[in-house]
Parts: structure tokens; C-alpha cells; sequence
């Protein structure tokens, strides 16, 4: 009998240590498949654009001349909504990304077919990583809750100007955030699209941080008026959380930092961050993964728009004035849900 025990005892220790070891591998699966992310966000364009021109000087220069010869070619593709993969869409890479935090996508109302639809989301936060997950990958089943309804990220048009960047984004469905895009979509891909526009784009990054919910949007009526004059209805929609998976250095307003920061938003279209995650191996040191801190991203109920060929302002005021009363609507119905004291409130 003991030693029947002591074998049983060894093995249910080694069960644990195996299932430890599982545990280990599928969380660091998890930091690798965000890093990678955040590393192609921040340096793949411009890392295969500089591997491109050193090819030139070498004896494989005619792979160059054929990728800038496709370039060429392609050139307009991403305008037309891009070259979306349901394989890219599908890998196995995007379910570790998202239990990393954990994200969740959460449906309040469905989505009609026979419209299309413009999706307001916020906040930016440091890289819109709910955003990305969410409407950029099926992790989480985007297209099984709003069936018939094919989502569109849109983000910077220079993007898409980046070898290689370019095609990694477009299989992803992510798209130019212009006017060129906008209206090819809403207007000549037939009806279930859902374009889904970052409203406070770089000037919201920049306010970005643990513990605070305040969007850019009280001046930002250009997704309105796109709107209206396609018929598309608008759908607010907050993501919980996005706000805290980084840590930022916030300059003050009339500091030279802010100053540069608006500079470059004003002249290339980004703002840049002084920011921190943590490290690839221990959450105690700096890095730049981002801290897994759950990310809720609820979408709201759709506000039907009329199709105005040409919206007065009236008209832009009205419906862009009926879209923050619904935000901030659904930021407090669902607010106490996600962690946030009924006391707290949107800064709008």
C-alpha cells in the first residue's frame, strides 16, 4: 500500500508539473504573438523598406524590381478595400493574442444587411489593440455575431505606402482611413460593410492613460457628415480598458514636448508617444509589451441616418450631437459592468 501511494503521489506531481509547464508555454505563446504585433506595427514597414533598397545594391536586385513593379501596380488596391484573407483572419496566432489581455467583443444589437454602417470607436488609446482584435481578426468571431456584415478597420493612408506592411495589413481587412476609401465602400462594395473609424485619432493617443476615460470628438464631425451623404448608419462603440494595457509620458499643454507631438500630428498624421508595457519575460521590468489588462469593446445600438447628398451643417449638427448623447449613453449602461464606479463619467 505505501508503495502503491508513493507512485500515485509522483504521479499526480508530475501531472501538475506538466500541466505548470503548459501553463508557462501558452502564456509566453501569448506575449510573443502581441509582440510581434506591436513590432510590426511600429517597425515592419520600415525595416522592409530598408531591406528593399539594400537589395538593389546586391546580386538579388531584380527581386526589388519586381516587388516595386507589383507595387506599382497594386498601387490602388488598398483604396478598393484591400485583399482581405479569411486564412490571415483565421491563424491561430490571433486566439493567443487575445487571451493575452483577455479581449471579448460584446453585441447589444444586431446589424441589418441591407445597410452599411459606420463604426465610431474609442478611445484611440496607445496602438487601438481592441480595435485591431476585434474588427482585424475572428478571434472574436466578429463575423459569426454580425453575420452577413464584413468590417473594415481604417487606419493611416501611409500605411499602406510600406512594402510588405501594406500586404500584411490589407489581409487583415484593414483599410486607408480618406475620403477616396470611405466612399468606395459605402458607395460601390454593395451594402454590409462596416467601416470602423479610430474618431480621435492621434490627438486622443496623446491623452491616453491608465485610469482615465475622455475621447476626442466634440469637433470631429467629418464621420457624420461621410454619413450622411451615404445613407450609412452610425454605431457608437467603447472599448473598457483600452486605456490601461500602457503607460505613457504625458506632456502639458505649451510644454515642448506637446509641441513636437503636435507638429509631426500636424504634418505626418501620428502623433509620437513616449510609452512603456512590460518586458518579454517579467512583467516587473519595461518593455514594449503591452500589461495584460482585460479590454471590452461593446457595440452599441445603430443610429439610422438618412442619405443626404449634401448635409448642411444643421443637419451634421444634429446627428453628430445625437451620436455623443448615444456614447456616452452606452459608456454609462455599461460602465459598472467593467470595473468603473457608477461615479465616473465620459470626458467628452
Amino acid at each position: 500500500r505505501g508503495t502503491g501511494s508513493s507512485i500515485l503521489s509522483a504521479l499526480q506531481d508530475l501531472f501538475s508539473i506538466t500541466w505548470l509547464n503548459r501553463s508557462k508555454v501558452e502564456k509566453q505563446l501569448q506575449v510573443i504573438s502581441v509582440l510581434q504585433w506591436v513590432l510590426s506595427f511600429l517597425v515592419l514597414g520600415v525595416a522592409c523598406s530598408a531591406i528593399l533598397m539594400y537589395t538593389f545594391c546586391t546580386d538579388c536586385w531584380l527581386i526589388a524590381v519586381l516587388y516595386f513593379t507589383w507595387l506599382a501596380f497594386d498601387w490602388n488596391t488598398p483604396k478598393k478595400g484591400g485583399r482581405r484573407s479569411q486564412w490571415v483572419r483565421n491563424w491561430a496566432v490571433w486566439r493567443y493574442f487575445r487571451d493575452y489581455f483577455p479581449i471579448q467583443l460584446v453585441k447589444t444589437h444586431n446589424l441589418l444587411t441591407t445597410r452599411n454602417y459606420i463604426f465610431g470607436y474609442h478611445p484611440h488609446g496607445i496602438m487601438g489593440l481592441g480595435a485591431f482584435c476585434n474588427f482585424s481578426t475572428e478571434a472574436t468571431e466578429v463575423s459569426k455575431k454580425f453575420p452577413g456584415i464584413r468590417p473594415y478597420l481604417a487606419t493611416l493612408a501611409g500605411n499602406f505606402r510600406m512594402p510588405v506592411l501594406r500586404e500584411y495589413l490589407m489581409s487583415g481587412g484593414i483599410c486607408p482611413v480618406n475620403r477616396d476609401t470611405i466612399d468606395y465602400l459605402l458607395s460601390k462594395n454593395g451594402s454590409g460593410n462596416a467601416i470602423i473609424i479610430v474618431v480621435g485619432g492621434a490627438a486622443e493617443s496623446l491623452s491616453s492613460m491608465p485610469g482615465k476615460n475622455a475621447v476626442t470628438l466634440r469637433n470631429r464631425k467629418g464621420f457624420v457628415k461621410l454619413a450622411l451623404r451615404h445613407g450609412a448608419d452610425l454605431v457608437p462603440t467603447y472599448s473598457f480598458g483600452e486605456n490601461e494595457v500602457y503607460k505613457q509620458v504625458i506632456f502639458e499643454e505649451g510644454s515642448w514636448g506637446r509641441w513636437v507631438q503636435k507638429k509631426f500630428q500636424k504634418y505626418i498624421g501620428f502623433a509620437p508617444c513616449i510609452f512603456h508595457g512590460r518586458g518579454l519575460f517579467s512583467s516587473d521590468t519595461w518593455g514594449l509589451v503591452p500589461y495584460s489588462k482585460p479590454i471590452t469593446t461593446v457595440v452599441g445600438e445603430p443610429i439610422t441616418i438618412p442619405k443626404l447628398e449634401h448635409p448642411t451643417q444643421q443637419d451634421i449638427d444634429l446627428y453628430h450631437t445625437m451620436y455623443m448623447e448615444a456614447l456616452v449613453n452606452l459608456f454609462n449602461k455599461h460602465k459598472t459592468k467593467f470595473g468603473l464606479p457608477e461615479t465616473e463619467v465620459l470626458e467628452v
